[in-house]
């Protein structure tokens, strides 16, 4: 079992900046990919963004230039920076990973993003 637990959430104005941080614990061998994914009122959840072995990203259209995803191995954690924020970027962010076929959610951190 792994366990996650996101920190980071909170409110921010348009072309501010947020960090997000989602530390896994447990039984966390083998833990890949780790990422992120969004849901906001109404919509679908959709990913933000992902890291796989540490090294290759992948991104949702709608993040790509403004967000940054990243882990630290040595502490099972990873981190997603978001920069220029904007209204549409307002959702619950959850922190994902997957360890041997199986996938595990955080409960998620609301971002609110309004002037």
């Amino acid at each position: 079992q792994v366990q996650l637990v996101e920190s980071g959430g909170g409110l921010v104005q348009p072309g501010g900046s947020l960090r997000l941080s989602c530390a896994a614990s447990g039984s966390t061998t083998d833990i890949n990919p780790m990422g992120w994914y969004r849901q906001a009122p109404g919509k679908e959840r959709e990913l933000v963004a992902r890291i796989f072995s540490g090294v290759r990203m992948e991104y949702g259209d709608s993040v790509k230039g403004r967000f940054t995803i990243s882990t630290d191995v040595g502490k099972n954690t990873v981190y997603l920076q978001m920069t220029n924020l904007k209204l549409e970027d307002t959702a619950v962010y959850y922190c994902n990973v997957a360890q041997w076929g199986v996938t595990y959610w955080g409960e998620g951190t609301l971002v609110t993003v309004s002037s």
